[in-house]
C-alpha cells in the first residue's frame, strides 16, 4: 500500500508541460503580422500621395503634351489649364515683354493703313462734342450749308469740340468744310481727313495751359494748312501721316490776338508734295520741337522742316525770317529727320 500511495502522489505532482513559449510565440507572430499589415497600409498610402503629387506635376508641367494627345477626353479643358500654369511656372518669361517698353512706346515702327469707312453720314450742321465721341470709323462729309469745298476762312466746321473733349475713330470725307474746331484742350485720336477743306483742325483755346493732342490718324490733299493754331497753349502731333499738303502745322501769323505757342511733332510720316512741316512766329516766343520725322517723295528736299516768321496782329502777311534748326525756336537736329 505504501508503495501505491507513493506512486499516486508522484503521479499527482507530475510536472505539467510549459505552454508559455507557445503563447509568446503566438503573440509575437500576431504582432509581427499586424506590423507588416500596418507597414503595408502606410506604404500604399505614401504611394497614393506620391501619385497625387506626380499627377499635379504632370498637369502643371507637360500640359501642352497632354492637350495635343487625341485620346484626351477634354482637350479644351487642358488648353484652358495650360495657360495659367505656364505663367506660374515661368514668371520671368511673362515679365520679359514688359521689360521692353521702348518699342511699345514708340509708334514710329509702323503706321496704320488708311481705314475703310463703315458707312457714310452727311453733316448739314456742325456736330458739337462734349466729353468723348467715338465715330466708329464712319465717314462724315459736309452737306447743305457745309457742302462748300474751298478755302473760305469763314466756313463752319463739321465738328466743334468743347474744352476737354475727345473725338476718335472718325473719317472726314469731302467736302470737309473747316474740319474740326477745338475751343479748348482736346484730343483727336485716330482721326482721318481724306480731303482737307479749309483746314483739318483749328485750335482756339485761350489759356497758355491748353493742350491739343493729335494721336494717330492722317490727312491728305490739303491745299494750305493741316493744323491751324490760333489760340494759346501746346499742340502735340504723334504717329501721324500727311501727304500732298501745304503746311502740317502753322502758328497763326496774323491773328487779331496773338499768343506764345508751342508744337511738339514726333513720329510722323510726310509724303510730298508739300511745303513745310512747321511754321512758327519767333517774335512771339513760339517753339517747334521735332523728332522721328520721315519724309518720302522729296528728292529735291523742297519740303522745309521748320520755318520762322515775324508774326503780327494787323492782318498783314507775316514775313519769313529763317528756316532750319536754331536751337531756340526750331528745336531739332538733322538726325531727327530721315529722307526715303
Amino acid at each position: 500500500m505504501s508503495i501505491r500511495a507513493t506512486s499516486r502522489r508522484r503521479s499527482q505532482h507530475r510536472k505539467r508541460p510549459d505552454r508559455r513559449p507557445l503563447l509568446i510565440c503566438a503573440v509575437t507572430i500576431t504582432v509581427v503580422v499586424a506590423a507588416v499589415l500596418l507597414l503595408t497600409r502606410t506604404d500604399s498610402g505614401a504611394d497614393t500621395a506620391k501619385g497625387g503629387s506626380s499627377t499635379l506635376q504632370d498637369a502643371s508641367g507637360p500640359r501642352p503634351v497632354a492637350s495635343s494627345t487625341p485620346a484626351s477626353p477634354s482637350p479644351s479643358r487642358s488648353k484652358s489649364e495650360a495657360s495659367p500654369s505656364a505663367s506660374r511656372a515661368s514668371p520671368r518669361k511673362s515679365a520679359t515683354p514688359s521689360a521692353k517698353p521702348t518699342s511699345a512706346a514708340r509708334p514710329s515702327t509702323g503706321f496704320a493703313a488708311w481705314p475703310t469707312p463703315t458707312t457714310d453720314r452727311p453733316v448739314t450742321a456742325t456736330v458739337e462734342v462734349s466729353g468723348s465721341y467715338d465715330g466708329r470709323l464712319k465717314r462724315f462729309h459736309g452737306a447743305g450749308a457745309l457742302g462748300a469745298d474751298g478755302q473760305d476762312e469763314d466756313q463752319d466746321p463739321l465738328f466743334e469740340l468743347a474744352d476737354g473733349a475727345t473725338l476718335k475713330n472718325v473719317i472726314l470725307g469731302a467736302p470737309a468744310a473747316d474740319g474740326v474746331h477745338c475751343l479748348g484742350s482736346c484730343t483727336l485720336q485716330n482721326v482721318w481727313w481724306e480731303d482737307v477743306g479749309e483746314d483739318a483742325a483749328t485750335f482756339k483755346g485761350g489759356s497758355a495751359s491748353a493742350t491739343y493732342r493729335v494721336l494717330g490718324g492722317g490727312a491728305r490733299h490739303a491745299d494750305d494748312k493741316v493744323f491751324q493754331h490760333n489760340g494759346a497753349g501746346t499742340v502735340t502731333i504723334g504717329n501721324f501721316q500727311v501727304a500732298d499738303f501745304g503746311k502740317l502745322y502753322r502758328s497763326c501769323g496774323n491773328c487779331d490776338t496773338q499768343y506764345e505757342r508751342h508744337v511738339v511733332i514726333s513720329d510722323v510720316k510726310v509724303t510730298g508734295p508739300g511745303n513745310a512741316i512747321a511754321g512758327i512766329n519767333a517774335n512771339y516766343g513760339d517753339t517747334a520741337t521735332l523728332s522721328g520725322v520721315t519724309i518720302n517723295g522729296d528728292g529735291g528736299r523742297d519740303i522745309t522742316v521748320c520755318d520762322r516768321f515775324q508774326g503780327n496782329d494787323s492782318g498783314d502777311e507775316p514775313n519769313e525770317t529763317g528756316s532750319g534748326p536754331d536751337g531756340t525756336h526750331c528745336r531739332y537736329s538733322t538726325s531727327d529727320v530721315t529722307y526715303s
